[in-house]
């Protein structure tokens, strides 16, 4: 048996002129034994009668935007990742800070 060839590479993401940004503020984590689902949703500002219905069911719907499922193998590169993107945002902009909006 000969010995596996390793292959070191980039992964650099395809663009294509249909490609477009879908904007998400707040996201829902849940998962199973096997992998990560991350759903990004958007919530808009509450009008009268979204607040009476939240108010009354304590429940306030918003559109999903777009639903990743992960295999958990994934999950702590991206964790590092984030970390990474967040530390250099920090370094970058400290004073602007992260803002003060609800963490989920």
């Amino acid at each position: 048996m000969t010995d596996p060839k390793q292959i070191n590479f980039t992964i650099v993401p395809g663009e294509s002129p249909d490609d477009r940004r879908t904007y998400a503020n707040f996201c829902a984590i849940a998962h199973t034994p096997f992998d990560l689902t991350l759903t990004f949703c958007e919530v808009l500002p509450l009008t009268e009668r979204d607040l009476k219905e939240a108010e009354a069911q304590h429940v306030v719907h918003a559109p999903v935007r777009a639903r990743v499922v992960l295999p958990l193998p994934m999950v702590p590169s991206l964790i590092a990742a984030l970390q990474e993107h967040a530390r250099v945002f920090s370094d970058q902009a400290p004073a602007e800070g992260w803002g003060k909006g609800p963490v989920h």
